[in-house]
């Protein structure tokens, strides 16, 4: 059994990430590096530092116990230099408001379970249970599956959600110890991959495949991130539905609308690429449904 797994953060009462009630687990780590990222705290496979400046009262007690001198004092806040933070988590113990937060705490496989389990009534009473999201859950295989194996064995229902991105023998364990698959479909054109991914994804449609051949198509909801201008183009739709049309017994498609996340990546010092980008217009996803629900598929936003 894996020993320690890196989490980011473990929600309860969570009512969008599966059928009924449920505790979705955010794994930290993902290959890929999407710049629309609704979790961009679980990209790096290293803890983070969060800075939420509202809640900042500028006492100063971060900048004097922060080792490394990453912390200035500016304006009515601080100022992080991100190249010298180790992300110690001094600052964020000391901080009276919780205005610098680390994102990332290393659980055991049992004080994972112990969380999940106060919930058991409801995942009973809705027929939920639990979601391992992120990040990418399978960039932790070990760990991942050593928690499947614990909810298979408390008959505990459970939702992976996943792009798929990982090597077919790490999907192969996994796979029959997961109840229903929500699986990210991205992008289909390899240059348009390496430019907004970051990398090649062509394991996540042979993972895809590979569980279409398993007989698993009931079991998976394909989700969609509808991009403008980047995901919901005539030639990555083409692509999209060309995948789709391969696959059998698929339960049903979810598109997910872009998101403003800006915020998100400047409380991380990270750069965020798509300023101006907009959330898609109701009749431009009302189309994207018709357009994919005449392939024959159940189509929701």
């Amino acid at each position: 059994m894996a020993a320690k797994g890196l989490i980011t953060d473990i929600k309860r009462y969570a009512i969008h990430d599966g059928p009924g009630i449920r505790t979705t687990v955010f794994f930290k780590g993902c290959p890929l590096s999407c710049p629309w990222c609704h979790n961009p705290e679980c990209i790096s496979s290293e803890k983070d530092l969060m800075y939420f400046e509202y809640k900042c009262i500028s006492c100063g007690i971060c900048i004097k116990e922060c080792p490394e001198d990453a912390l200035e004092k500016e304006g009515p806040g601080v100022k992080i230099n991100y190249s010298l933070c180790t992300s110690c988590e001094r600052c964020a113990e000391v901080c009276p408001t919780g205005a610098l937060e680390i994102k990332g705490q290393w659980y055991s496989v049992g004080e994972v379970m112990k969380e999940l389990e106060k919930d058991l009534l409801f995942y009973d009473s809705s027929e939920g249970g639990v979601t391992f999201s992120g990040g990418e859950p399978l960039y932790q295989p070990d760990f991942l599956l050593a928690l499947l194996k614990e909810c298979r064995r408390g008959r505990i229902h459970t939702v992976l959600d996943t792009s798929g991105c990982a090597d077919r023998e790490i999907m192969e364990q996994v796979m029959d110890y997961v109840d229903l698959f929500y699986y990210d479909l991205k992008l289909t054109d390899r240059s348009e991959q390496k430019k907004f991914l970051g990398s090649e994804i062509e394991n996540s449609f042979r993972n895809l495949e590979l569980l279409n051949r398993a007989g698993r198509g009931s079991d998976t909801v394909i989700r969609i991130a509808v991009i403008p201008g980047i995901s919901d183009t005539g030639q990555n739709l083409e692509g999209l539905m060309e995948v789709l049309s391969s696959l059998q017994g698929l339960k049903e498609i979810h598109l997910l609308p872009y998101h403003d996340v800006r915020e998100k990546f400047r409380r991380l010092g990270r750069k965020f690429s798509l300023n101006g980008l907009s959330s898609p217009e109701k009749k431009e996803l009302e189309f994207l449904q018709e357009k994919i629900a005449a392939g024959g598929f159940r189509v929701k936003i």
